[in-house]
């Protein structure tokens, strides 16, 4: 990305020198007084033509640091306003530049509110228009870059240390189990532990072979109508054991016969991530809600516990890959942080979102609200064949 954009600021800066050279030779003669004046305050022909075309925010300064020609980006991310420009950083390059006639690149974090209030990363290059002080600024944004950056590092990090941990549990306990050979009590026991290690390194591989499968959010490739009644008993025969282990009721509710377009494979992972969810953060001997309802166009599923709640500072961050509200309650219970993070991208393959409603102590209510099939969510009877959808 830096390079690309180090290329298309020397493209533009090349350009913009050649169309002034051509200028300065194509100009009529006038007078050397008039002359000086026209060239040093205005733009040499072409030159705005090419700055318009720019997806980068240009600005174009003259000898005096007046703003003579500034791109749309660079105006909407507050860059420019009336003829100024806002940036000290920049202005402070632009003038380096004018002194000394050196192209310049560098980057700035500049205080621009095109969104929100937060610093904007800019890759900066500056460079001498023309013999009368005339300077170019070209800034691209590269805030998303590095954001996304940021993610894939965390992302890798964290995958290194989830991974890290079963397998390096799994060669402690098979060196254990060798020199506890002749004790037949310790190696049961620590070959149930290897088995869970291994049972917890399966499941964390299969939650990312999906989250890579999805999370790209593209459209499900070959939909279908999927029956909610059908997608949450399959997903509750998942959990039955795990439940059954706390003494926790698995119950459902709601209008039945509801159905999506969609997939069905996906939507039995995504209502299995939220029971398991709701079943490691609730007490024992308590009840796991699942019902559907129609809601206009759209279909709500709802998971509801009696559990330990999620701390409103941490309901935005929930849906974060590998992000846990209580790390040691999730590694206990062989969780890999990925369950909804899968249920986010799952309601977006779907073009429908996923909510979160909790209170600390009182349990937790997820949402997931999907397209429902034929476009209105209408109960039928299973007893009766749906038309399949055009």
């Amino acid at each position: 990305m830096a390079m690309s954009f180090a290329a298309l600021a020397g493209f533009v800066v090349g350009a913009l020198a050649v169309l002034f050279y051509r200028n300065q030779i194509e100009a009529p003669s006038t007078k050397p007084g008039e002359e000086a004046e026209t060239e040093a305050g205005a733009l040499p022909q072409g030159i705005a033509s090419v700055l318009a075309v720019l997806p980068s925010s240009a600005v174009v300064l003259d000898a005096q640091d007046h703003v003579l020609r500034a791109s749309s980006a660079a105006r909407a991310f507050g860059l420019v306003k009336g003829d100024r420009l806002m940036a000290a950083e920049l202005l402070a390059l632009a003038r380096q530049v004018r002194r000394d006639g050196e192209i310049r690149e560098t980057e700035v974090d500049v205080a621009a509110h095109k969104f929100g209030h937060e610093n904007t990363n800019f890759a900066v290059r500056v460079a001498p228009l023309s013999s009368y002080g005339q300077v170019l600024v070209l800034a691209e944004d590269q805030t998303e870059r590095r954001r996304v950056e940021a993610v894939r590092r965390d992302f890798v990090a964290n995958v290194s240390h989830e991974l890290k941990t079963p397998v390096g549990a799994l060669s402690l306990l098979a060196e254990t189990v060798q020199d506890a050979a002749d004790d037949p009590e310790a190696v049961t026991r620590f070959a149930g532990r290897m088995q869970h290690e291994a049972a917890r390194l399966t499941y964390l591989v299969q939650d990312l072979i999906t989250l890579s499968r999805i999370q790209g959010a593209e459209a499900i490739p070959t939909p279908e109508q999927v029956s909610i009644d059908e997608a949450v008993q399959v997903a509750i025969d998942y959990c039955k054991t795990r439940a059954g282990a706390k003494d926790i009721t698995l119950v459902t509710g709601g209008t039945e016969g509801l159905r999506i377009w969609g997939d069905d494979d996906l939507l039995i992972t995504a209502l299995r991530n939220l029971i398991d969810n709701a079943i490691v953060y609730s007490p024992e001997h308590t009840r796991v809600v699942i019902s559907a309802r129609p809601a206009g166009g759209s279909v709500e599923v709802s998971v509801s516990d009696q559990g330990i709640g999620i701390p409103e500072e941490s309901q935005e961050r929930i849906f974060e890959r590998f992000f846990r509200v209580d790390a040691a309650r999730s590694r206990a219970t062989g969780g890999t942080g990925l369950g909804l993070a899968i249920v986010k991208h799952v309601a977006a393959a779907h073009a429908g979102d996923v909510t979160v409603w909790s209170k600390e102590g009182s349990g937790s209510t997820f949402t997931l609200r999907l397209p429902a099939f034929g476009g209105k969510a209408l109960a039928a009877p299973p007893s009766i064949p749906l038309e399949v959808a055009p």
